[in-house]
Formats: structure tokens, sequence, C-alpha cells
């Protein structure tokens, strides 16, 4: 985002704005993960421990879902970068 436009003050004001939603938008993925892994993943609760198997369920789950936030973060980055790209060519 370009904020030339806005004094000191402002520009620090909105980057704190971006940090606090960027940390709520990493929480809200972090609490995700763990609501659909459990829910998936941990099925006998006649232990305290997870079973092995519910370990690597558990691994396997969160590594997916980690790849594709990145992924998604990244296809995003590219479709930015070309909007940009074409605001400024057509500047």
């Amino acid at each position: 985002m370009d904020f030339s436009g806005l004094n000191s003050v402002e520009q620090a004001h909105m980057n704190k704005v971006i940090e606090k939603k960027q940390m709520q938008d990493f929480l809200r993925l972090y609490a995700n993960i763990v609501e659909r892994c459990f829910s998936s993943c941990c099925n006998d609760f006649t232990s305290k421990a997870l079973s092995s198997k519910e370990e690597q369920c558990i691994f396997s789950c969160t590594e997916k879902f980690l790849k594709h936030s990145e992924r998604v973060g990244s296809r995003f980055a590219e479709i930015n970068a070309e909007a940009m790209t074409a605001t400024q060519q057509n500047s």
C-alpha cells in the first residue's frame, strides 16, 4: 500500500492497523487449524495422551493446511503484483 500521501503519524497509525490485522488473521488461521485437525484426528478420549495414529494424523493435517495457506498467500502476492504493474502501466 502506498501511504506516501500521509504524514508520519498517519503512516505509523496505518502500519499499526495493518500489523494488528495480520496478527488477527494469523490467530484465526491457527485456531482454524487446531479446530479442524483436532476434530478430524482425535476420536479416542480413553487416554490423556495422543496415540501414534492421532499424532500422525495431526501432523499431516497441519502440514496440509499450512502448505495450503502458504500457496494461497503466494498466489495472492503474484496477483497483487500483476495488478500493481497493470495500474502503473495505465497511469
